[in-house]
């Protein structure tokens, strides 16, 4: 059997890799990751709600430190978590996957002149399994019987517009089952979602 990262953001970077092309869609993944961090937390209990804005709950680990920025600030809601750091966490989930093996990093120069890095997946069996449970996700089962982080997988991967995951098409038709899985998933989905479309909209201005 093929082992899968543990955690919820490490999955949804290995979601984000296309395999037929072989390298890392980087489109909002930086939002994605940061919002699957609150996503784990708040599905773990290490985070809650109060008026719409997230604060500590049980404690517990916090992998990517995103507990420790919450509770050192002044309410703020999840829209500001998610856009914090978004750089950083990338960088993170990507040197935690090489150090547990499931990628290879490779830096070089692009033209000979601007630093690059490529990362590549060593086993295509491990995105093929976690592409295969957000689908299962999807399709199968009544959503209370959904695991939990394949269906915040599925309510990532929509609200962030991750093309590996799910097509616009699939987007449209599968448009309340997705609602559903969100709406077991917490508030940093939908959060994901207006942090997107806000971003669009000031580049469009």
């Amino acid at each position: 059997m093929v082992s899968t990262p543990e955690t919820l953001p490490a999955r949804m970077y290995l979601l984000a890799y296309d395999l037929k092309r072989g390298r890392i869609v980087r489109s909002n993944l930086g939002l994605v990751l940061r919002a699957a961090a609150l996503t784990e937390l708040y599905l773990d209990g290490r985070l809650a709600e109060d008026g719409r804005r997230p604060m500590p709950g049980t404690p517990g680990d916090d992998p990517y430190g995103v507990l420790a920025q919450i509770a050192a600030s002044r309410p703020r809601g999840w829209q500001h978590w998610i856009r914090k750091d978004r750089g950083a966490i990338v960088a993170a989930v990507r040197d935690e996957l090489a150090r547990d093996g499931y990628v290879r990093v490779e830096r070089g120069r692009r033209f000979g002149l601007l630093p690059c890095t490529r990362v590549t997946v060593k086993d295509p069996r491990v995105v093929k399994g976690l592409w295969g449970g957000a689908r299962s996700a999807l399709r199968g089962r009544p959503v209370a019987h959904v695991n939990s982080y394949d269906a915040a997988a599925v309510a990532l991967a929509a609200a962030g517009g991750m093309r590996t995951v799910l097509t616009r098409r699939e987007r449209r038709q599968h448009k309340a089952r997705i609602e559903e899985l969100t709406a077991r998933s917490g508030p940093a989905a939908p959060a994901l979602r207006k942090a997107i479309a806000a971003q669009e909209a000031a580049a469009a201005s």
